[in-house]
C-alpha cells in the first residue's frame, strides 16, 4: 500500500499549510510534478515554465521549505556551482585583467545566482592544467570560458574537455571543428562597420591597430577592415598595420611605431578599446588633434570608452545578452537538457566624439 504521508494535513490557524520536515517530495505531490522539476523550480531554471515555477515557489514558502544545497550536491554528486575561468593574456607581466572581461563578472554572476548556481571565478595560465580541475575534482558541474592566449594552445585544451567529457560553454571564436559550444560576436561584422563608418566621413587612409595572428577574434575584425577598404576601391597597406595586443601601454607603443614609418594615415580602427585609448593618448602626446587630425575607433564599449577625452566611438558588444546566454547554455548542460547550437551577437556602433568627417 503506497502510504501519503500528507493526507489529513491541513492548515494551521494563519491558513498556512502545515507539514512537519517538508521535503522536495511533499512540494512535488502537492504540486502534481516530479521532484526533478521541482528542484529546477526552487533553482529558478528557465525549463520550467512560469506557471508551475511560481505554483511550486508559492508551496515551498508555505511550507516553509529551504533547500540544503549541501545535503542536495551529495545526493546528486554535484556541486551547484559554475567555474568562470578567465585565462591570462598578460604571459605572467604585471598587466590589469582586460576590462571587457571584468565587465562580464557581474552579469554572470547575477545570472547564475537567479537561477541557484554560485559561480567560482579563476584566473588561469593556458600552460595549466585548468582543464582537468574542475568537474573531475566535483568544484564545479560546468565551466564557462573567457579569453585565452595563444588559440592553437588553447584549442587542444578544447578538445580534452570534450574527450573527458566535460560540460563548457565559450565566449569566443566560432570555427569549423571547434569543440563545444562557443556565444560570440560578429567580429568580422563589426570590424566591417567601424571601418565603414570612417571611410564614409572621408577618411582614407585608415590604420589598424593590434595582433590577429593567434586570435580568432582579432582576425575576423581584420577580415571586417579589409572587406570595407576593398569595397571602397581601396588596397589595405600592411605598412599601415601594427601589431598591438591589450596589455598596458601597447596600443601607446603601436602608434609610435606608426609614426616611425613615416605612413600618411588620417584614421586609426583598434581591435579593442583598451589599444584604442592608449592610442588616443599617444597621438595627443605627440602633437595630433581628435579627430579633426586622426579619428579613432575601438572594439568593445568598456565602460571607459564613454568617459575619456574625446569620448571613444566603438563597436559595443552586449555584454548582458553574452553573459546571460552563457550561462542559460552552461545550466542547461548542466541540468541534460538539449542547448541551442552555438550564437553570433550582432554587434552594433556607437558613435562619439573621436570620430568626425574631414
Amino acid at each position: 500500500m503506497c502510504y501519503n504521508r500528507l493526507a489529513g494535513r491541513g492548515r494551521n490557524a494563519t491558513g498556512t499549510m502545515k507539514v512537519d520536515n517538508p521535503t522536495s517530495r511533499d512540494i512535488a505531490e502537492l504540486a502534481g510534478v516530479s521532484q526533478a522539476t521541482v528542484s529546477r523550480a526552487l533553482r529558478n531554471s528557465p525549463l520550467v515554465r512560469e506557471e508551475t515555477r511560481e505554483r511550486i515557489q508559492k508551496i515551498a514558502r508555505e511550507l516553509n521549505y529551504f533547500v540544503n544545497r549541501h545535503a542536495a550536491g551529495l545526493r546528486t554528486h554535484q556541486s551547484n556551482t559554475i567555474a568562470l575561468l578567465l585565462f591570462d593574456e598578460t604571459e605572467g607581466e604585471d598587466a590589469q585583467i582586460n576590462p571587457f572581461f571584468l565587465s562580464m563578472f557581474g552579469y554572470i554572476t547575477r545570472a547564475a545566482s537567479g537561477l541557484g548556481y554560485d559561480v567560482l571565478i579563476s584566473l588561469q595560465q593556458l600552460s595549466d592544467d585548468w582543464h582537468i580541475e574542475y568537474q573531475a575534482s566535483n568544484r564545479a558541474d560546468g565551466l564557462i570560458l573567457l579569453g585565452y592566449g595563444n588559440y592553437e594552445d588553447y584549442r587542444e585544451k578544447l578538445g580534452a574537455l570534450t574527450d573527458a567529457n566535460t560540460r563548457f560553454i565559450i565566449w569566443g571564436p566560432m570555427l569549423d571543428g571547434q569543440p563545444g559550444h562557443s556565444i560570440g560576436c560578429d567580429n568580422l561584422g563589426g570590424g566591417y562597420q567601424a571601418t565603414r563608418h570612417l571611410l564614409s566621413l572621408g577618411r582614407k587612409k585608415v590604420a589598424l591597430l593590434g595582433t590577429t595572428e593567434r586570435s580568432p577574434e582579432h582576425s575576423a575584425r581584420y577580415d571586417g577592415y579589409c572587406r570595407a577598404l576593398e569595397e571602397a576601391g581601396i588596397e589595405p597597406d600592411e605598412r599601415l598595420k601594427v601589431d598591438a595586443t591589450s596589455s598596458d601601454g601597447q596600443g601607446y607603443r603601436a602608434v609610435l611605431e606608426l609614426l616611425a614609418r613615416d605612413r600618411e594615415f588620417d584614421a586609426v580602427f583598434a581591435v579593442t578599446d583598451v589599444i584604442a585609448i592608449d592610442a588616443l593618448r599617444a597621438l595627443e602626446d605627440n602633437g595630433y588633434s581628435i579627430p579633426h587630425d586622426v579619428a579613432v575607433v575601438g572594439f568593445d564599449d568598456i565602460q571607459l570608452a564613454a568617459h575619456v577625452t574625446p569620448p571613444l566611438t566603438t563597436v559595443r558588444q552586449d555584454i548582458r545578452q553574452a553573459s546571460e546566454g552563457l550561462v542559460r547554455g552552461i545550466v542547461n548542460l548542466i541540468e541534460g537538457e538539449t542547448i541551442a547550437d552555438s550564437a553570433l551577437m550582432a554587434p552594433k556602433l556607437v558613435i562619439r566624439a573621436s570620430c568626425g568627417a574631414l
